[in-house]
């Protein structure tokens, strides 16, 4: 069985606005809501977790059941951080789930096509994620202000999700995490923790993830069909 977590628990700060950027209205729907049909129309997908702030419950709920979602869902509260929310989503899985994806909720373009690729890549090696080689011309800088040094962006990729995994694998690198009391700030960073190889799956279309006002207008043109 492969299933999928979207994790909707987070804030959004970044966006510098008061409402919830999972609740904005973009291409006639909230962003969450295009995310969640993605993997709602994924062949490849069996069930849905979507883990969101407590207390958010209903309206996930409600958007569920006006966006006609067909398959089986459970909602989870998220915790603290990301990979505390991730940990609760996987803990709700059903019990027959071998492969899971995780996935921003903030990230609606992702296509059938790459859920499928990093679903398959997951069952091969144990964890996969989708990623894009670094093309623009990387330096490092210890202050923030200077140039410290020029990195090689033949060896650098950006990676994005979904992120794929074997429960079993993801399970014990999320539990290092927890027993080192360290912060990963996504699930590939966990696997490093117990040398778990991650298979990079090449994104072919546009994926991006909501993150500032600037992305808006990209994302609905690809949502629109105009991309």
């Amino acid at each position: 069985m492969t299933c999928a977590i979207i994790v909707a628990a987070g804030k959004g700060t970044r966006m510098g606005i008061d409402q919830d950027k999972l609740f904005l209205e973009i291409a006639g729907r909230p962003l969450v809501a295009h995310t969640w049909e993605r993997f709602d129309q994924s062949p490849d997908i069996e069930h849905i977790i979507v883990v969101v702030r407590d207390g958010n419950q209903k309206m996930f709920s409600e958007m569920a059941a006006q966006f006609r979602f067909k398959k089986p869902f459970t909602l989870v509260a998220g915790g603290k951080e990301r990979q505390d929310s991730v940990w609760n989503g996987l803990n709700a899985l059903p019990e027959k789930t071998e492969v899971v994806a995780i996935q921003d909720a903030a990230r609606p373009c992702t296509s059938n096509e790459l859920i499928k690729r990093c679903i398959e890549a997951a069952k091969e090696i144990g964890a996969a994620v989708a990623a894009m080689p670094v093309t623009d011309t990387i330096k490092a800088s210890e202050d923030r202000e200077h140039i410290s040094r020029h990195l090689d962006r033949s060896r650098l990729w950006s990676v994005q999700t979904p992120q794929t995994f074997r429960v079993g694998v993801i399970k014990r690198a999320l539990a290092e995490v927890q027993k080192l009391k360290v912060q990963v700030t996504d699930d590939t960073a966990a696997c490093e923790l117990i040398e778990q190889p991650v298979k990079l799956v090449h994104v072919a279309a546009p994926n991006p993830k909501l993150t500032t006002k600037a992305d808006i207008a990209y994302i609905e043109s690809i949502l629109s069909g105009g991309v």
